[in-house]
């Protein structure tokens, strides 16, 4: 499910679109703090951001001008305003589309799916959040606010196991033999070797306790 991050300031509005993008399969989030929305943005790890022009503290220029400097995420800005010239500057500054309010819902939703199409094409599956983290499936690297770091084919492996599966117990037989295709001559220590060296590897960007093991049963995050 992808996330969107939703700035702006008028209530009435952002309940509607909470409301319509998550009849239509996304996860909403949001900040109220405008003078550390930049740093909310980018913790969050969202796979796309709707932002307005009009703000409190700072602007929309100014947010994402600070948000290309730290990251690629994708920016629809929606805005009432229908000046050409800040369609030009929000375009410049990096923002991937400009729909002006007020707008057609069905077109919103269009103009979203372009863009995470555009940007992530059929591989959008392949980048996974939870609970803070990013993991990128095509660079084998998991992320938490700001800091990465890489992993090896078979921590790639343990870590996308079970961040698809987030929530619930995965046997350890059954990472094993996701694993490795000749799992019955896998020593059960290979296992154990993987999940000590991904588990320091997350707690080395901050997750702490992200990796749970479950005695006897197996892992989960």
């Amino acid at each position: 499910m992808e996330q969107i991050f939703i700035v702006e300031d008028e209530i009435k509005l952002k309940t509607e679109l909470f409301t319509l993008l998550e009849r239509n399969g996304y996860k909403c989030i949001t900040s109220d703090d405008y003078k550390n929305i930049v740093d909310a943005i980018i913790k969050s790890h969202p796979n796309l951001l709707l932002l307005d022009l009009n703000l409190p503290v700072y602007d929309g220029f100014y947010i994402c001008r600070e948000i290309r400097k730290k990251s690629d995420i994708p920016i629809i800005v929606v805005t009432s305003s229908k000046s050409d010239l800040d369609e030009l500057d929000i375009l410049n500054l990096g923002a991937d589309d400009f729909i002006t309010k007020p707008f057609n819902p069905r077109i919103l939703l269009a103009h979203i799916s372009s863009v995470l199409k555009r940007v992530y094409g059929n591989t959008k599956s392949l980048t996974i959040v939870h609970n803070g983290a990013m993991l990128d499936v095509l660079k084998s690297k998991v992320s938490h606010c700001g800091q990465t770091v890489e992993l090896t084919k078979n921590e790639l492996g343990v870590l996308k196991i079970l961040m698809e599966n987030k929530g619930n117990i995965i046997p350890r037989n059954a990472i094993i033999s996701s694993l490795w295709d000749m799992a019955e001559f896998v020593e059960d220590s290979t296992l154990t070797v993987n999940i000590n060296r991904l588990r320091k590897k997350l707690e080395d960007i901050g997750l702490d306790d992200y990796l749970i093991t479950k005695r006897g049963q197996g892992y989960m995050v």
